[in-house]
């Protein structure tokens, strides 16, 4: 199969936001010179079967066709096959002459082992013989019996999601969760080992395979410092540039972030010369891409919000568009990342995105409240 070659471009994405910009006012901002949706289009849910793949590749489809240039995904989604309707709905779409590929921001995700497409009858014999006999990393550099990131590893993963999504070069390129091998490691090694990591992440982008990397967490930038999942922005940041120099390529950050879940600017969880601040800040002062996931938790936050949240959120219908409209109008994020398995999320979250942004004051009124 022949990998679609180019990545996501200025030129490109500007190009795609003048398409969209009249219905959808305030919906495209710049970040590290890409014109992005300010919502994305997430991948996670949904049972690993040829039903939900048709279903992800109408969603995905829909998604490039209503205005949504953002797609996340990762490798693990699903045993792979997320990666695989991600990548077959682009083809599509580009074949069509529906997108460019230097219109579309795609990331994804690697560290955690993964199957095929499904479920082995005996995992542990799978593993040991696609993975470990083949030298991709040691049994003693697996922790939680699930999390990896040797540089054999990585590299290996990288070349699985060209592959599965069908493109020459990836846009963004997460380390996931890599504070799962916190509990596991002491943290010199932990350091020694993200080290390694972004050594062959770095070596991937000389080699035209991604365009830039990242973490994607769940618990490391909202915890507290003490705490033993926690990660530091900073210190990260520190390391990418005793491996890349200082035009080192860790320019992007994803982390849960949503009505329920603020802590990305609420708490101060990052030390900057002695002083603490939220991991926000530290994002936007280095010119991250910070992408917010979990914007409506998982769906928990589609209905049932406070009645005094309504008057917010002027505009908006229901409790989901107040969840995204809140997290797409926060300072800082480069998009709001939402799951959408099916064609109705996606003309439902558009629908969000026909209203412009809150603007800083009223975003910042929403914490005096």
């Amino acid at each position: 199969m022949m990998l679609i070659p180019g990545h996501a471009t200025s030129g490109g994405t500007e190009r795609y936001r003048r398409r969209f910009e009249a219905k959808l006012p305030g919906h495209f901002r710049e970040f590290q010179g890409l014109w992005l949706s300010s919502i994305g289009i997430g991948t996670y849910l949904g049972d690993p079967t040829a039903a939900f793949d048709a279903l992800y590749r109408e969603a995905v489809a829909d998604a490039l066709a209503g205005g949504i240039n953002v797609i996340d995904t990762a490798v693990n989604y699903r045993h792979q096959r997320s990666e695989r309707a991600v990548g077959q709905a682009l083809r599509e779409a580009v074949s069509a002459g529906k997108v460019q590929r230097d219109e579309v921001l795609i990331a994804t995700k690697g560290s955690f082992l993964n199957f095929d497409g499904s479920e082995p009858d005996d995992p542990s014999e799978y593993f040991q013989r696609t993975l470990i006999d083949t030298g991709l990393f040691r049994p003693q550099e697996v922790v939680a019996g699930c999390h990896v990131m040797t540089p054999k590893y990585l590299e290996n993963q990288i070349e699985v999601s060209r592959r599965n999504l069908g493109v020459e070069a990836l846009d963004v390129y997460y380390l996931h969760n890599p504070e799962t091998q916190l509990s596991h490691v002491t943290r010199q090694e932990f350091d020694r080992r993200v080290r390694a990591a972004f050594a062959a992440l770095e070596k991937a982008v000389a080699d035209g395979k991604i365009c830039r990397y990242g973490t994607a967490t769940w618990n490391g930038y909202r915890v507290q410092p003490d705490s033993r999942e926690a990660l530091s922005l900073p210190e990260l940041l520190r390391a990418a540039e005793e491996v890349g120099g200082r035009e080192h390529h860790f320019r992007a950050i994803q982390l849960p972030y949503n009505l329920a879940m603020p802590e990305a600017v609420s708490s101060p969880t990052q030390r900057v010369d002695g002083k603490a601040v939220p991991v926000l800040q530290v994002g936007r002062d280095h010119g991250m891409l910070v992408f917010a996931s979990a914007s409506l938790l998982q769906q928990r936050l589609t209905e049932g919000l406070p009645e005094e949240t309504h008057a917010w959120f002027p505009g908006m219908e229901k409790d989901a568009q107040r969840a995204i409209q809140f997290v797409r109008s926060t300072p800082g994020i480069a998009a709001a990342l939402v799951g959408m398995s099916r064609r109705e999320h996606v003309a439902e979250n558009l629908r969000t995105a026909q209203t412009p942004p809150l603007s800083v004051q009223q975003f910042r009124d929403i914490f005096r409240k």
